[in-house]
Protein backbone atom coordinates (compact mmCIF):
# COMPACT_ATOMS: atom_id res chain seq x y z
CA UNK A 1 0.00 0.00 0.00
CA UNK A 2 1.22 2.97 -0.68
CA UNK A 3 1.73 6.07 2.21
CA UNK A 4 2.46 8.90 -0.94
CA UNK A 5 0.28 11.75 -0.84
CA UNK A 6 -2.41 11.74 -3.53
CA UNK A 7 -2.96 14.66 -5.62
CA UNK A 8 -5.58 15.30 -7.87
CA UNK A 9 -4.95 14.39 -11.71
CA UNK A 10 -5.56 17.60 -13.48
CA UNK A 11 -8.09 17.66 -15.77
CA UNK A 12 -7.40 18.35 -19.25
CA UNK A 13 -9.70 20.20 -21.39
CA UNK A 14 -10.42 19.16 -24.56
CA UNK A 15 -9.49 22.43 -26.64
CA UNK A 16 -5.83 22.26 -24.33
CA UNK A 17 -5.33 18.64 -25.82
CA UNK A 18 -5.67 20.04 -29.34
CA UNK A 19 -3.10 22.23 -28.66
CA UNK A 20 -1.30 20.15 -27.43
CA UNK A 21 -1.27 18.02 -30.91
CA UNK A 22 -0.80 21.40 -32.36
CA UNK A 23 2.37 21.79 -30.45
CA UNK A 24 3.68 18.23 -31.73
CA UNK A 25 2.91 19.11 -35.12
CA UNK A 26 4.25 22.41 -35.22
CA UNK A 27 7.55 21.19 -33.35
CA UNK A 28 9.88 21.32 -36.49
CA UNK A 29 13.63 20.59 -37.16
CA UNK A 30 14.86 24.33 -37.18
CA UNK A 31 17.44 25.75 -39.98
CA UNK A 32 16.85 29.45 -40.60
CA UNK A 33 16.83 31.83 -37.64
CA UNK A 34 15.98 35.46 -36.91
CA UNK A 35 18.67 37.88 -35.65
CA UNK A 36 16.66 37.86 -32.42
CA UNK A 37 18.48 37.17 -29.54
CA UNK A 38 16.37 34.93 -26.85
CA UNK A 39 16.76 36.71 -23.04
CA UNK A 40 18.65 34.76 -20.68
CA UNK A 41 15.38 34.48 -18.43
CA UNK A 42 13.64 32.78 -21.72
CA UNK A 43 16.49 30.16 -21.73
CA UNK A 44 16.39 29.19 -17.91
CA UNK A 45 12.94 28.81 -18.11
CA UNK A 46 13.21 26.61 -21.13
CA UNK A 47 15.90 24.37 -19.13
CA UNK A 48 14.07 24.22 -16.14
CA UNK A 49 11.49 22.76 -17.89
CA UNK A 50 13.96 19.90 -19.69
CA UNK A 51 15.38 19.28 -16.23
CA UNK A 52 11.68 18.09 -15.75
CA UNK A 53 11.75 15.31 -18.39
CA UNK A 54 11.75 11.74 -17.00
CA UNK A 55 14.82 10.10 -16.43
CA UNK A 56 16.05 6.51 -15.45
CA UNK A 57 16.08 5.62 -11.74
CA UNK A 58 15.21 9.49 -11.16
CA UNK A 59 19.19 9.99 -12.33
CA UNK A 60 18.70 12.92 -14.18
CA UNK A 61 21.89 12.57 -16.46
CA UNK A 62 21.57 15.53 -18.68
CA UNK A 63 24.43 18.38 -18.85
CA UNK A 64 23.55 21.28 -20.76
CA UNK A 65 26.85 23.30 -21.95
CA UNK A 66 26.22 27.00 -23.25
CA UNK A 67 28.11 27.96 -26.13
CA UNK A 68 28.85 31.53 -26.28
CA UNK A 69 32.79 31.49 -27.27
CA UNK A 70 33.14 32.56 -30.70
CA UNK A 71 36.01 30.41 -31.17
CA UNK A 72 34.55 27.40 -29.84
CA UNK A 73 31.71 27.87 -31.96
CA UNK A 74 34.01 28.97 -34.76
CA UNK A 75 35.99 24.76 -34.03
CA UNK A 76 32.41 23.39 -33.91
CA UNK A 77 31.25 24.67 -37.23
CA UNK A 78 34.73 23.69 -39.14
CA UNK A 79 34.17 19.88 -37.24
CA UNK A 80 30.75 19.88 -38.87
CA UNK A 81 32.03 20.71 -42.51
CA UNK A 82 34.26 17.68 -42.11
CA UNK A 83 32.07 15.39 -40.82
CA UNK A 84 29.22 16.45 -43.22
CA UNK A 85 31.46 15.79 -46.40
CA UNK A 86 32.49 12.68 -45.04
CA UNK A 87 29.26 11.42 -44.65
CA UNK A 88 27.90 13.28 -47.90
CA UNK A 89 30.56 11.28 -49.54
CA UNK A 90 28.07 8.56 -51.29
CA UNK A 91 24.88 10.92 -51.31
CA UNK A 92 23.95 12.41 -54.93
CA UNK A 93 25.64 15.73 -54.90
CA UNK A 94 22.04 17.52 -55.32
CA UNK A 95 21.14 15.77 -52.25
CA UNK A 96 24.25 16.50 -50.14
CA UNK A 97 24.19 19.95 -51.06
CA UNK A 98 20.42 20.43 -49.77
CA UNK A 99 21.74 18.77 -46.49
CA UNK A 100 24.75 20.72 -45.69
CA UNK A 101 23.09 23.52 -46.45
CA UNK A 102 20.47 23.73 -43.80
CA UNK A 103 22.48 22.32 -41.23
CA UNK A 104 25.20 25.06 -41.94
CA UNK A 105 22.35 27.83 -41.97
CA UNK A 106 21.19 26.44 -38.42
CA UNK A 107 24.83 26.71 -36.88
CA UNK A 108 25.37 30.57 -38.30
CA UNK A 109 22.55 31.90 -37.84
CA UNK A 110 21.20 30.50 -34.56
CA UNK A 111 21.91 33.21 -30.94
CA UNK A 112 22.18 30.12 -28.96
CA UNK A 113 23.86 27.15 -29.48
CA UNK A 114 23.46 24.42 -26.39
CA UNK A 115 25.74 20.85 -26.42
CA UNK A 116 24.09 18.24 -24.45
CA UNK A 117 25.85 15.38 -22.89
CA UNK A 118 24.68 12.69 -20.56
CA UNK A 119 27.02 11.74 -17.14
CA UNK A 120 27.14 7.77 -17.48
CA UNK A 121 28.76 7.28 -14.23
CA UNK A 122 26.62 9.82 -12.39
CA UNK A 123 25.57 8.43 -8.64
CA UNK A 124 22.09 10.44 -9.12
CA UNK A 125 19.57 7.80 -9.09
CA UNK A 126 21.67 4.98 -7.55
CA UNK A 127 21.98 2.96 -10.96
CA UNK A 128 18.17 1.66 -10.28
CA UNK A 129 16.95 0.44 -13.77
CA UNK A 130 20.43 0.96 -15.79
CA UNK A 131 21.83 -2.43 -14.61
CA UNK A 132 20.39 -4.22 -17.66
CA UNK A 133 20.56 -1.18 -20.20
CA UNK A 134 22.61 1.33 -19.32
CA UNK A 135 22.23 2.93 -22.25
CA UNK A 136 18.95 4.51 -20.55
CA UNK A 137 21.34 6.80 -19.33
CA UNK A 138 21.51 8.30 -22.76
CA UNK A 139 18.15 8.31 -23.86
CA UNK A 140 17.31 10.55 -20.39
CA UNK A 141 19.56 13.26 -22.09
CA UNK A 142 17.33 12.69 -25.51
CA UNK A 143 14.14 12.40 -23.28
CA UNK A 144 15.53 16.17 -21.77
CA UNK A 145 16.27 17.35 -25.75
CA UNK A 146 12.69 16.55 -26.75
CA UNK A 147 11.18 18.26 -23.49
CA UNK A 148 12.99 21.57 -24.04
CA UNK A 149 12.07 21.03 -27.72
CA UNK A 150 8.59 20.98 -27.02
CA UNK A 151 9.04 23.91 -24.13
CA UNK A 152 10.61 26.09 -26.79
CA UNK A 153 8.39 25.96 -29.52
CA UNK A 154 5.60 26.76 -27.04
CA UNK A 155 7.19 30.17 -26.59
CA UNK A 156 7.95 30.11 -30.21
CA UNK A 157 10.95 29.34 -30.59
CA UNK A 158 12.43 27.00 -32.78
CA UNK A 159 15.12 24.44 -31.92
CA UNK A 160 17.61 22.75 -34.80
CA UNK A 161 19.60 19.03 -33.85
CA UNK A 162 23.05 19.09 -35.35
CA UNK A 163 24.52 15.26 -34.93
CA UNK A 164 26.52 15.53 -37.79
CA UNK A 165 29.64 15.68 -35.37
CA UNK A 166 32.85 13.79 -33.81
CA UNK A 167 31.65 13.49 -30.41
CA UNK A 168 35.54 13.28 -29.29
CA UNK A 169 35.75 16.55 -31.29
CA UNK A 170 33.05 17.95 -29.33
CA UNK A 171 34.02 17.15 -26.31
CA UNK A 172 37.60 18.50 -26.74
CA UNK A 173 36.51 21.93 -28.05
CA UNK A 174 33.98 22.73 -25.50
CA UNK A 175 36.47 20.70 -22.74
CA UNK A 176 33.61 18.35 -20.38
CA UNK A 177 34.57 15.98 -18.62
CA UNK A 178 35.79 12.96 -19.85
CA UNK A 179 32.79 11.14 -18.70
CA UNK A 180 30.28 12.96 -20.42
CA UNK A 181 28.44 11.64 -23.72
CA UNK A 182 28.23 13.74 -26.00
CA UNK A 183 23.97 13.56 -27.51
CA UNK A 184 23.56 16.38 -29.75
CA UNK A 185 24.32 19.81 -30.21
CA UNK A 186 21.54 22.44 -30.30
CA UNK A 187 20.61 25.72 -32.36
CA UNK A 188 17.74 27.72 -31.08
CA UNK A 189 16.66 31.14 -32.02
CA UNK A 190 13.57 32.27 -33.36
CA UNK A 191 12.41 30.72 -36.80
CA UNK A 192 12.56 32.95 -39.96
CA UNK A 193 9.44 31.41 -40.94
CA UNK A 194 7.27 28.45 -39.80
CA UNK A 195 5.99 25.85 -41.80
CA UNK A 196 4.06 22.29 -40.03
CA UNK A 197 5.90 20.60 -43.17
CA UNK A 198 9.80 19.28 -42.08
CA UNK A 199 12.16 21.05 -44.35
CA UNK A 200 13.55 17.94 -45.23
CA UNK A 201 10.35 16.50 -46.59
CA UNK A 202 9.97 19.88 -48.07
CA UNK A 203 13.05 19.65 -49.92
CA UNK A 204 12.66 16.13 -51.42
CA UNK A 205 15.58 14.75 -49.06
CA UNK A 206 13.50 11.96 -47.54
CA UNK A 207 9.02 11.35 -47.47
CA UNK A 208 7.55 11.11 -43.95
CA UNK A 209 6.31 7.32 -43.49
CA UNK A 210 3.32 5.98 -41.90
CA UNK A 211 3.08 4.82 -38.38
CA UNK A 212 3.47 0.93 -38.52
CA UNK A 213 2.18 -1.23 -35.24
CA UNK A 214 3.09 -4.94 -34.83
CA UNK A 215 0.80 -7.39 -33.04
CA UNK A 216 2.12 -10.44 -31.46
Amino acid sequence: MSTGRSSPIPDFAQEFRHQLRELFVWRRDVRHFRPIPISPDVLARLLELAHLAPSVGLSQPWRFVLVDDPHRRTAIVQNFEVCNAQALMDEPAERAQIYARLKLAGLQEAPIHLAVFAEDATRQGHGLGRRTMPETVQYSAVMAIHTLWLAARAEGIGVGWVSILDPAAVAMILEVPSHWAFIGYLCLGYPAYSDDTPELERQGWQARTQMQILRR
